[in-house]
Formats: C-alpha cells, structure tokens, sequence
C-alpha cells in the first residue's frame, strides 16, 4: 500500500505581476525529477490570473488539456474553433493532438480568474484536435463523487483520450464519502480549497495525495471542500 503526500507548500511557483501560479509537478521554468507526474497525470497548475491578464495564443501538441474553473471567468479560443467565456463549475477538455492554438484571458478587467490547468499524456501520438465544454452545477458535486472527465464522454462526462476518470467533489464538514480503486489502478487527490481526510491523512488547499494498492479510498470532510479525484490506469 502506498501514500504519498504532496503539501501545497512544497510545489513550485510561477509569480508574475499578473500571474500567480503553483505547480503540482514540474512545468516551465519549475523542474524537481522527483515530481514529474503521476501515472498519465502530468500537470496540474492551480493559475491565478489577474484582471486583465492572460496567455497569448500558442501552441501545443500531443496533450489531453483539461480546466476546471473556481473563481471568476476564463476567456477561451483555440483553432479548432472552440470558444467562450467559462465560468465557475465550467469544464472543458482540449485534445491538443497533431497540433493546436489557444489563448487564455481573464475577462474580467479587475477581478481575478482561478482555475486549474491538467495536463493528461494521451493514449497515442497524432490524434485529432478538438475541444468540449460543460457546465457542471454546484449541486450535482456535493457530497459525491461526480464524473466529469472520461474516456468515450462516460456517463456524460467530457471525453478523453486515455484510461483516466475525473471526479469532482464539494464536501460538507463531517460528510464521507468513498471510491473503490480497482486492482493495478492509482489515485490522486488534488484539494482545491478546504481540509478533507483520506484514508487518514489530512490534507488542505493545494495539497495533493497519491494512492496505490489501496481497495477503498475514504474521504471526510474535515472543514466544508472542494477536491478532485484522478482515478488513473497503468502507464
């Protein structure tokens, strides 16, 4: 049985004067080979943008690309045409295959935008581009495990090309839930705000969790939180 604890205060840290950025694993100018993802889970940067901010177009290729907005709204065009203004509880899913561009802007010219930005490695090289969006309400993800990521769109979750699920979770204070992790799969539990416990370990805003060769993963909600769970194939 394995556990790895990953603080919030041990990630790396991307701060510009309109950018605020800390990093689960390695990524741009941040790089710890002992953090350099988990299974095909490669990137997962909690961005703050400031009103006004954002990242110009540019390029990508050969990544599943996945947002998931806490605060504020993220201003999103891509050349596969996809586009629009994501709010809280909006998701979208880039496969950034054989090549795609994309800008990232804060639409508010004052309030700031939060949102985490996942990187997943897909399944294969040279897959189509292309880009989902969906709106999951706030009820919809309280007190469960709420699939919002998965390959073939499962359960109407958005697609994504590679043996991975995301689930994502507000929890009440003294509320447990649990998930069954098949034989040879892993998880990886990233909080987004609040204090949860899993399987014993406590854990808060930033921080992160692995698990292997554990049946049951238990999760309590230790102050009111918001989390998501990667349940992740072998790779």
């Amino acid at each position: 049985m394995t556990i790895m604890h990953r603080p919030s205060n041990a990630r790396g840290r991307e701060h510009l004067d309109w950018l605020d950025s800390r990093h689960s694993f390695s990524f741009g100018r941040y790089y710890d080979p002992r953090h350099m993802g988990f299974r095909s889970l490669r990137v997962i940067n909690d961005d703050t943008v400031a009103g006004g901010g954002g990242f110009p177009p540019h390029g990508h290729r050969d990544m599943e690309i996945i947002s998931y907005v806490v605060q504020g709204g993220l201003a999103h065009r891509d050349s596969t045409g996809g586009e629009g203004v994501l709010k809280r509880g909006d998701v979208q899913a880039m496969s950034a295959g054989t090549g795609v561009r994309h800008s990232e802007f804060n639409d508010s010219t004052e309030e700031p935008v939060r949102f985490l930005q996942i990187w997943i490695i897909p399944e294969r090289e040279g897959l189509p581009a292309a880009y989902r969006q969906a709106h999951v309400p706030e009820e919809a993800k309280r007190n469960t495990l709420r699939l919002i990521v998965a390959p073939g769109g499962q359960d109407g979750a958005l697609d994504v090309n590679q043996d991975a699920r995301i689930y994502a979770s507000l929890l009440d204070a003294g509320t447990m839930i649990t998930h069954t992790l098949d034989a040879g799969r892993g998880a990886w539990v990233q909080v987004v705000d609040g204090t949860i416990e899993v399987n014993g370990t406590t854990l808060q805003a930033g921080d992160g969790l692995a698990i292997e060769d554990f049946a049951n993963i238990a999760i309590i909600g230790v102050k009111p939180s918001e989390f998501l769970l990667f349940d992740l194939g072998a790779f």
